[in-house]
């Protein structure tokens, strides 16, 4: 295979080389892209019931400038200081996303929906100095934070920023009718009350924000994104201010119709999610597109009036989202009329998915591929060049290879390990080099997924070497769920795998061995609810009176997942 020979394929005038960030840090980007867009829309968050607010880039910028103040000033933390944030999407996200990163803060970004147990573990290994959590999910602060504590929270609202009356409705609903919203028990204060508290000391004390992150390198830390890893244990990939500004640019110049200032982007991915992340919150602000951001998309409904209030031109979202608004008649009775093209990501895009999601809209969805560690995007489809089982083309300044067991490169056509290297690659993990040099062979950051090079540059996914499942785009990791699993006083063994599921992409399945015999599936599955968010509890349970093991008692996963995949197969 020729050298790049991938770069064919890229739009006419795409660089092949990025050469230089377009910015130093996302500090710098934040502040001159509200220059340049001013008081256009930038983020609109729109309710299940068509209630919505927006804010203007000029806003997001001055009321990110104040919360970087409050967090240097008034809360005492100092550049390189963790904050992290737990909240769905709302328009307090890039408020306090962007004020973090201006104040030259490390962003933390941590699921909304994690128990305490599982916000516990990560916040012992980033060790925040600040907490920004939505109130729906405050009530378990005390606990995550036992042994630990975070002296600064700062407590949000989904309706934040919205206008006093749809404010105040979701306020009430949430307090005295769904009743999803507890008493705070912790000393807080609220995202408002820091943003003035911010204003008063830039006011009295003439400070420009802009010299918090002025000293702040390319290759400082911005981000800590969690993911299990190949291991499964809990890791930060520490994702720099050249890895994501580079990746967005590495993205963007790809994709080809897209009008600076033009578009209305809808992004029902949570941000906290790192290809949001990049792609929605990072790449779409830098576009100046108005960008819809949707609070919880289950059920799909939630959807139906941001497609009716506003001309969406570009979504992304995973297989599962594709594959069920394809399902809603609402959608396919009236499909937006003005969308370009959609991107996926996070998981497989299956096939007759993607057809159907052209008949009913007209327009491709483009599947991208890539890690956490990556930043995330590795691999991209042209627009007009998409290819049925591929991930597309690695992106411009980015090197695939596919490497066989010795960390030595393979020729065309035959399968091993994918490979990459490229600005977008991580700095290492947070706090574990040892689990850093596991992932690297030399230069090249091994992705464990197993793939295979076509002629001219097209790359396929053969099968993953890790036993990571992803069920809707999120990552499960079976340790995590055995370790719960085997803490319940009546279960003797637990093994868990992925197995194949229409919605989902993948489902968690669990075979167990028991001690008490009187333990049912569903009493497993509330157990599993108790300790683990929804998507890593188990859908399906087999109870075993053994389970495969090797030489050295290991339980072999594959064994388990060979014989499913086998009785698919049969049926």
């Amino acid at each position: 295979m020729s050298d790049r020979p991938w770069t064919a394929f890229y739009r006419a005038g795409a660089r092949t080389e990025i050469e230089v960030p377009a910015y130093r840090n996302l500090g710098d980007l934040i502040g001159s892209v509200a220059q340049t867009y001013g008081k256009a829309p930038a983020f609109t968050c729109c309710l299940h019931n068509g209630m919505n607010g927006t804010l203007s880039y000029t806003q997001v910028d001055e009321m990110s400038d104040a919360f970087a103040v409050y967090l240097r000033e008034v809360a005492g933390l100092n550049a390189g200081d963790r904050v992290a944030v737990q909240m769905p999407n709302s328009l307090g996200f890039p408020v306090a996303a962007f004020g973090i990163l201006k104040a030259g803060c490390i962003l933390v970004n941590v699921n909304p929906l994690y128990t305490a147990e599982e916000m516990a573990r990560q916040f012992e290994d980033a060790e925040p100095h600040a907490l920004v959590i939505v109130d729906m999910f405050a009530d378990k602060v005390r606990a995550a934070t036992r042994g630990h504590p975070i002296p600064n929270i700062i407590v949000t609202r989904v309706a934040e920023f919205l206008p006093a009356m749809p404010r105040g409705i979701v306020g009430l609903v949430q307090k005295h009718w769904d009743r999803s919203v507890k008493p705070i028990e912790i000393a807080h204060i609220r995202l408002p009350d820091a943003l003035q508290a911010g204003r008063a000391h830039r006011e009295a004390e003439a400070i420009e924000v802009e010299k918090y992150h002025q000293s702040v390198d390319a290759d400082d830390i911005a981000v800590l994104q969690y993911t299990g890893g190949t291991t499964g244990v809990s890791k930060g990939a520490m994702l720099t201010h050249r890895n994501l500004v580079v990746n967005m640019e590495q993205v963007m110049e790809l994709i080809e119709g897209v009008e600076k200032g033009k578009e209305i982007a809808l992004t029902a991915l949570p941000l906290y999610h790192i290809f949001a992340f990049t792609v929605n919150l990072l790449g779409f602000y830098w576009m100046g597109a108005q960008n819809v951001l949707i609070p919880n998309p289950r059920p799909l409904s939630n959807l139906k009036r941001a497609f009716e209030n506003y001309k969406i031109t570009w979504m992304s979202g995973v297989n599962t989202l594709f594959n069920g608004l394809t399902n809603e008649i609402w959608f396919t009775d009236t499909p937006p009329r003005h969308l370009k093209f959609a991107s996926a990501g996070g998981m497989a895009l299956q096939a007759d998915v993607a057809q159907r999601w052209r008949e009913i809209t007209g327009k491709p969805v483009l599947q991208g591929y890539g890690l956490t560690e990556t930043s995330p995007v590795l691999t991209f489809e042209p627009l007009g060049k998409t290819r049925e089982g591929s991930i597309g083309v690695p992106l411009p300044s980015t090197e695939v290879v596919i490497m066989d067991e010795q960390g030595k490169p393979l020729p065309v056509g035959e399968t091993g390990e994918i490979a990459a290297k490229g600005p977008q690659v991580m700095k290492g993990y947070w706090q574990k080099p040892d689990e850093t040099a596991k992932t690297m062979a030399g230069d090249y950051f091994l992705t464990g997924d197993i793939g295979v090079f076509d002629p001219d540059g097209y790359v396929r996914i053969v099968d993953r070497k890790k036993d990571m499942v992803v069920v809707s785009g999120f990552n499960v990791y079976p340790n995590e769920v055995e370790d719960v699993l085997v803490a319940h006083p009546g279960v003797d063994e637990a093994a868990v795998i992925g197995v194949p599921d229409d919605k989902a992409g993948e489902a968690v399945k669990a075979f167990v061995v028991l001690k008490d015999k009187s333990v049912t599936a569903d009493a497993l599955r509330s157990y599993c609810k108790e300790h683990l968010t929804g998507y890593k509890v188990p859908k399906r349970v087999e109870f075993r009176d053994e389970l495969p093991k090797s030489n050295v008692g290991k339980i072999l996963r594959k064994d388990l997942r060979a014989e499913e995949l086998a009785q698919i197969a049969a049926e």
